[in-house]
């Protein structure tokens, strides 16, 4: 087995204080939620037909190889790194890994070292740069450092969306799993709320804290290797942001306004490419509960100064509430 690669003197010494997060315990009563009918367009995270690269049973193309990512989309969680990464595909130099690895931010994968984490990666031609997704890197105490001792002038994206409705979608996420899974669910407003306070212990709540895992990410890696994309605006309007990535990735512009086209039906874009259209699939879509509106101002209000603190770290602001 592979030796996980020497982490360097460099992102050793950047690393003397590591972020760890809190956990919570599973509540002990769990409840029926109430639903309203708004569908999430980030559900785009799981919703979309794969069109990634994908390695067949067949012999790899003449004149490719798997090579370690070129460029990394770290996170964040149900801030639209599926719809991301797809969107990314269109483009004829980008090769993009078909699953989430999760290799610098769980122990036992990354325990198998450097060559099993290349062979999860697609085969590429020279002329083209790779590119996998991990949301849970983002908010990963170890997963920065690791990154770094990998290759240390990688390309990081991070999509964010607004962080109250990040925290909306995540349990929404968990909640229809547990529900496919046949198991207990709980109201969030349980979640959201103990004994009259928020519960920012919550890890919804923990993973909508970005200036914490911001801060940390900045101890390895310089902000002008991170390019934010803004979820919100990749959903109002998906080409601009797509064109931004491109010139951080130093690709040549290939992705046009007519891979994408708005469905009227969903009421969000979808993807247009080598003759097939793909969109979220309605199964997919998921609806959100309606939140108590004290409930809501509550997480809001606790979430503005942290959202400050972040637009201070990255030098740029967004339109949340």
């Amino acid at each position: 087995m592979s030796i996980p690669p020497t982490i360097t003197m460099a992102c050793f010494l950047a690393s003397a204080i590591l972020l760890v997060l809190q956990t919570n315990a599973a509540p002990p009563e769990l409840v029926q939620a109430g639903f309203g009918l708004a569908l999430d367009p980030m559900d785009l995270d799981t919703g979309l037909a794969l069109n990634v690269s994908e390695d067949g049973p067949s012999s790899p193309p003449p004149g490719t190889s798997k090579r370690a990512p070129h460029s990394i989309i770290i996170g964040v969680r149900k801030g639209g790194t599926r719809a991301l990464l797809e969107m990314l595909d269109i483009h004829p130099e980008v090769a993009a890994a078909a699953t989430e690895v999760h290799f610098f931010d769980w122990d036992e994968n990354y325990a198998k070292g450097f060559e099993w984490y290349r062979e999860l990666m697609p085969y590429s031609y020279p002329h083209q740069i790779t590119v996998e997704k991990t949301p849970g890197y983002f908010t990963s105490p170890l997963a920065p450092e690791r990154i770094c001792a990998m290759n240390s002038s990688i390309k990081l994206l991070l999509i964010l969306r607004d962080p109250a409705e990040r925290v909306i979608s995540d349990y929404t996420q968990v909640y229809f799993n547990r529900l496919e899974n046949h198991k207990p669910v709980q109201a969030i407003e349980n979640l959201l709320v103990r004994n009259g306070a928020l519960n920012i212990r919550y890890k919804a709540i923990q993973r909508s804290l970005y200036d914490v895992h911001m801060r940390n990410w900045l101890r390895h890696f310089p902000l002008e290797q991170v390019h934010i994309v803004d979820g919100d605006a990749l959903i109002r309007d998906p080409l601009p942001e797509l064109q931004k990535v491109e010139r951080f990735l130093d690709l040549p512009p290939r992705i046009v306004s007519s891979n994408f086209y708005f469905n009227q039906t969903k009421g969000f874009y979808c993807i247009r490419s080598d003759g097939r259209e793909r969109c979220l699939h309605e199964s997919k879509g998921r609806p959100h509960p309606a939140v108590n509106s004290t409930v809501l101002q509550q997480l809001r209000s606790f979430l503005q100064e942290h959202n400050r603190t972040f637009f201070r770290l990255v030098k740029r602001t967004f339109n949340w509430q």
